[in-house]
């Protein structure tokens, strides 16, 4: 079975690299971006299954790029779950309301949450 790609929007290397590692772990194959620029670009040319957007991003804000992505017909269908330190009610429903699937306040979720919400999301 071919493996699913996620593709990781997140300019945290620390936070990127422990969710690189439990994602391949995990039998996923995963690309990350390291600004909503990137991003973007990363997301258009792949056409990933999942897409992991932080929303506190250089160059473009998670919001923007969530936007974008909706408005895109190549890409609008690509599942997106949103992962940040925005937590407040407003941030969530504007997230859920731009087409975001899941939004994880990341200081309130353990890594392994993540890749279990991940896992049962492609599942």
């Amino acid at each position: 079975m071919k493996k699913k790609n996620i593709i990781l929007i997140e300019d945290d290397a620390i936070l990127s690299k422990v969710v690189n590692e439990e994602l391949e772990d995990a039998d996923f194959k995963i690309s990350t971006a390291f600004s909503g620029r990137e991003g973007l670009d990363m997301v258009r040319s792949e056409l990933p299954d999942l897409i992991l957007l932080d929303l506190i991003l250089p160059e473009i804000h998670g919001f923007d790029v969530l936007a974008e992505l909706k408005k895109d017909p190549k890409t609008k269908n690509i599942p997106v779950i949103i992962l940040t330190m925005l937590g407040s009610d407003d941030d969530i429903k504007k997230g859920i309301s731009l087409g975001a699937q899941d939004y994880i306040v990341k200081s309130q979720h353990a890594v392994g949450e993540i890749i279990e919400k991940v896992k049962s999301f492609l599942q």
